[in-house]
């Protein structure tokens, strides 16, 4: 309906039928016209991977994202299926020095960072989920969404420190921190790694961790595909139960209330156990709150939820669940396959007075892209957490790179039609995240001039040393080290 997704829908329906496999004489033919770098990696590879050109369903697949903004036509979509196959196809990509993207689950929203115009590597076949009972360890696929993972997990009454919403791919979540359910009580998800398979830029495939490599381990927990492309994270595990939680929706004269609670929650509440994601909205032509509850056990403390729980409400759905069905209660995907941006700030209290900001900014840019642009979905996301969220880990990593400033993080979120629009949502996220950061500071938050930005959630153009702050030249050092060719330079997202 939109030109540009006409376009890319006539371009894929003008190609017929093709996957390296077993092609057919009429497919062997119509092979020499595809790209020569496509050809060299489905003869190199082994039976265990396959490649796929448009026209074939596993090519939309392959280059589809959550938010249809992220997605580009690629010359032809490359499943590897086993690690020594990645390793072949880097070592083709950097000696043709030909562009590349690595996609796990597609819920990445700046454009390019998972998607290309050249060789577009899906991992969806790395999707194992192996539980070691001795050492209470997980070992997980970089190909999987953590619906997944929480579902093959749940048999054994164990969990992981992951994605709090349906539909969040495993690998970027992991590479770039990951803020939980759980992290009140373990850190973040970057926390609890032991272990990380990599394929490095040279094709050696490789197992970091710790002792093996400090520095390298250390980069990977918030450095992205800098290092070469991960298939595999050994993750720890904690005892699970059922949780109590889910979805409460209230409309805009009861959202008065909802501040009031979330600022009580965020000022007072110290159980770990215990979330909140506030969710201010704006959905046709109106303010309202999507309102997240988490407790991880099967019934919280009286009094933690109380001041939430009596709000008037349009929707509710709370009750005592698996974790998988909580995190399914989840409205993540109603926008999708729309365009979509994230943006970011950071706070570090979420007082009511930032609460006002936040519901001024929804009311001011809700008004605004709905009426002049095609917006159909603008949304806050308020995230609470403790400080001590920082303190489950001794060891450095890459991101954030100071733990002793207790950032909160922050995630604004618009979805639109239109890719005529695009600039003017992303122009639109960037001021909006500059006035709640101004805000925050006006309010005596100082410490917050030069605070690193959560990368999950920035906007794509966010300078590196907004993220990774005096962390930047050892990581460049390190990445110069690990890829001297800089064959990961060919891929998108954030480049050391």
């Amino acid at each position: 309906m939109l030109y540009k997704s006409l376009c890319a829908a006539l371009a894929l329906a003008s190609f017929p039928l093709y996957v390296v496999g077993t092609p057919s004489l009429e497919q062997r033919d119509l092979s020499l016209f595809h790209d020569p770098v496509c050809r060299q990696i489905g003869k190199a590879i082994s039976p265990a991977s396959d490649v796929y050109y448009p026209g074939h369903r596993l090519y939309v697949k392959g280059i589809s994202h959550w938010a249809s903004s992220s997605s580009q036509l690629s010359k032809c979509v490359v499943e590897p299926g086993t690690a020594a196959d990645i390793g072949i196809i880097l070592g083709i990509l950097g000696k043709t020095r030909t562009p590349f993207a690595v996609k796990g689950g597609g819920h990445a929203s700046n454009p390019g960072f998972s998607s290309t115009t050249g060789v577009h590597i899906s991992m969806y076949r790395f999707s194992g989920v192996k539980y070691d009972e001795a050492s209470q360890t997980a070992e997980i696929g970089a190909g999987l969404v953590w619906d997944d993972v929480y579902a093959a997990l749940e048999p054994y009454n164990v969990n992981v420190v992951g994605g709090r919403v349906t539909g969040v791919g495993v690998g970027g979540f992991i590479l770039g921190g990951g803020y939980s359910w759980k992290s009140n009580q373990y850190g973040l998800t970057i926390d609890t790694v032991t272990a990380f398979e990599l394929v490095k830029p040279n094709s050696k495939v490789v197992t970091v961790t710790q002792a093996s490599d400090p520095a390298l381990f250390k980069g990977l927990k918030g450095g992205f595909n800098n290092f070469g492309i991960v298939t595999k994270f050994t993750l720890k595990t904690f005892p699970q139960t059922q949780v109590w939680g889910g979805l409460i929706t209230i409309t805009a004269p009861f959202i008065p209330q909802v501040a009031a609670a979330t600022a009580a929650f965020s000022a007072n509440v110290k159980d770990p156990k215990a979330s909140i994601i506030t969710t201010y909205n704006f959905l046709l032509g109106q303010p309202g709150i999507s309102q997240l509850l988490f407790y991880d056990a099967p019934t919280p403390p009286p009094g933690i939820f109380d001041d939430f729980l009596a709000i008037p409400h349009l929707t509710k759905n709370v009750k005592t669940r698996s974790f998988s069905s909580l995190v399914l209660a989840s409205p993540a995907n109603i926008t999708y396959h729309q365009r979509g941006v994230f943006n970011t700030a950071s706070v570090l209290d979420y007082t009511p007075n930032m609460l006002d900001v936040v519901l001024n900014e929804t009311i001011f840019w809700g008004t605004r892209l709905s009426l002049f642009g095609t917006g159909t979905f603008i949304s806050y996301d308020v995230e609470p957490f403790l400080p001590s969220i920082y303190s489950h880990n001794l060891e450095p990593t890459a991101f954030p790179p100071v733990r002793s400033l207790g950032l909160l993080p922050f995630n604004i979120y618009y979805a639109w039609l239109s890719p005529f629009h695009d600039e003017f949502f992303h122009d639109a996220a960037r001021k909006s995240a500059q006035q709640v950061m101004n805000a925050a500071m006006a309010e005596g938050q100082s410490s917050l001039l030069g605070a690193p930005l959560y990368p999950n959630y920035a906007i794509y153009d966010t300078p590196l040393s907004d993220i990774y702050g005096a962390n930047l030249p050892a990581l460049q050092a390190l990445k110069a080290e690990v890829d001297p060719t800089n064959i990961m330079g060919l891929a998108g997202g954030w480049k050391l």
